[in-house]
């Protein structure tokens, strides 16, 4: 989709030209907000904004604000499925592009570079973990000027659909069609099943020549005939339902239980709404007593408010949030990396290793030794590799030193700065790509259950000469989980702590002893509660200016 590469590569290289000087009035947005889970996270969040605009990295006269979630129920909070972007925000996630890199902050306000100038008062709502592309004609825009809230909207197959939201369009609202059309939704459906598609109608054909169509020649990706719905992605709310609900918070107190930006929302939008959904909790992390009244209450002071949606044609979602998609779209999928104009060598100290176009790895703001190897389908972030080190195919490697290693494919390897007792100490988490970190069991009796790297826990703790206990387990004692296992090594270096980690990761997939009772051990949990967010930035930075370093003294060498 050329025309969807030109869009793209245009409002990257507008953002470019933006970053390190003040923006114009009305140009661009009066405030940035990013939610942190909590203290910790926003100091690391304050901390990366405070560095990118030291560098020049973002532009200048804008409110960058961070807010700390209140404390008790929330969404989200720590990345479970792809936890190399856990210590330090999904937002502040690396990207195989520019120099230096750029993260998912700067990607997604430049892809929304177009929005300010076309935006009455409001917020605009967005996720930490998916990049929205999309292209309009030369002489349209994309407006956000409507009363309530709008949506913009990307055809996906049924499957895509049944795990986003999807509109049901009132099909008398279409004003023109193209690559952009502005529709009335008539009910939002949340993560429904095929059937339920069907029955509300959200269901479209493409190729049967009526004004709902989309046309071929921009969604050469989607098969002749073949049945498509129209997705969400991100959501604006105009400056009147915003204070709606800020007052409906202010009046209701902390919340209890968990809301949902999203299916709360949107579900109660539109003159198809009904309050079915709010007894609906398949899609909740955790059903609390007050979930189903607090729903009500927004479903009723909601109810009537439009959605407007603007659809897109001609434009693609992506989400990169778990290790699956990470992977794919940074390596064997050339899909975004043809249109976002990814790199396989972002930013990095790198051999000149020739590489099948077709199958690449990923090495971001990295330096790796000349005699190092990185198999296809693997990414390599904010690590230094020595020459006897070799990763195998479709493993994550982030944060991390590693002086001599083989690493089996489908290995994940991220280590983190740790701050115990007044003392800096690193701990290195490794694990099989596969492994479910979320899957808990509730006694200990059930330790056969879980699996780490394909190998039964407890025999994992045979070979590691650990005892199933419930101290084994930091938090909560009846979800007990590999997110939460004590079983990785705290060691006073960064390059130790990664060497011991390995070990027992290497022991667990050959069954030969290695024995983890003598160390300090920390769950994944404890990492992250504990993190010193000081360090693994000053490390980053150190990163940064050898790279500098080594990429000034080439130049030199070249002229």
């Amino acid at each position: 989709m050329a025309s969807l590469r030109e869009a793209t590569l245009r409002k990257l290289r507008m953002f470019s030209e933006m970053r390190g000087k003040p923006v114009a009035a009305g140009k661009f947005w009066d405030v940035v907000a990013i939610t942190a889970a909590d203290e910790k996270q926003e100091l690391a969040y304050k901390q990366q904004l405070s560095e990118k605009l030291k560098r020049k990295e973002l532009p200048l006269g804008v409110q960058y604000h961070v807010f700390t979630d209140p404390a008790g129920t929330k969404i989200g909070g720590y990345s479970q499925r792809l936890p190399n972007a856990s210590a330090l925000g999904k937002i502040f996630t690396a990207l195989p592009l520019g120099e230096p890199i750029y993260q998912m902050l700067e990607l997604k306000l430049a892809m929304y570079m177009d929005f300010p100038s076309h935006m009455k008062p409001g917020v605009l709502v967005t996720c930490a973990d998916d990049i929205e592309l999309y292209s309009v004609g030369d002489s349209e825009c994309i407006a956000f000027d409507q009363p309530g809230f709008t949506a913009l909207a990307h055809p996906s197959s049924l499957a895509v659909g049944t795990t986003h939201g999807v509109f049901v369009l009132d099909s008398a609202s279409s004003s023109q069609h193209g690559d952009l059309e502005y529709r009335q939704c008539h009910r939002f459906l949340h993560k429904p099943s095929i059937e339920k598609m069907h029955h509300f109608n959200a269901v479209h054909r493409r190729g049967s020549f009526g004004h709902q169509d989309l046309a071929q020649g921009d969604t050469a990706w989607l098969p002749l005939h073949s049945e498509y719905v129209y997705t969400d992605s991100l959501f604006y709310m105009d400056h009147k339902s915003a204070k709606k609900l800020l007052d409906f918070y202010e009046n209701v107190g902390p919340l209890h239980c968990e809301i949902d930006a999203y299916g709360d929302f949107l579900q109660a939008l539109g003159p198809g709404a009904t309050a079915e959904y709010t007894r609906n909790t398949s899609h909740v992390t955790k059903e609390e007593s007050q979930l189903l009244d607090m729903r009500q209450k927004i479903f009723h002071l909601l109810k009537g408010t439009p959605l407007n949606v603007v659809v897109l044609n001609n434009s693609r979602f992506y989400h990169i949030g778990t290790t699956e998609e990470y992977l794919l779209h940074f390596t064997s999928d050339s899909t975004l990396r043809s249109e976002l104009g990814l790199q396989s060598r972002a930013f990095s100290v790198f051999p000149n290793v020739p590489e099948c176009p077709n199958e690449i790895s990923c090495v971001i703001h990295s330096i790796l030794d000349s005699g190092c190897c990185v198999a296809p389908g693997s990414v390599v972030e904010y690590s230094r590799l020595g020459p006897e080190v070799s990763i195998g195919k479709n493993c994550i490697i982030s944060g991390s030193v590693i002086a001599k290693a083989v690493l089996p494919p489908c290995s994940f390897v991220c280590s983190l700065s740790v701050e115990i007792n007044g003392h800096l100490e690193y701990s290195t988490m490794v694990f099989g790509m596969q492994d479910n970190l979320k899957s808990s069991i509730q006694t200990i009796s059930d330790l056969k259950t879980l699996e780490f790297c394909g190998v039964c826990f407890q025999s994992c703790l045979d070979i590691w000469n650990l005892k199933a206990t419930e101290e084994l387990f930091s938090g909560s004692k009846t979800h007990l989980s590999l997110w939460t296992a004590r079983i990785f090594p705290v060691c006073s270096s960064l390059s130790e702590s990664v060497a011991a980690s390995l070990g027992m990761l290497s022991a667990a997939r050959s069954h030969s002893p290695f024995s983890l009772s003598n160390f300090k051990l920390l769950s994944i949990q404890e990492m992250l509660l504990c993190k010193d967010v000081r360090d693994m930035l000053a490390y980053r930075e150190q990163i940064f200016l050898e790279i500098s370093s080594n990429k000034k003294q080439s130049d030199v060498e070249k002229s």
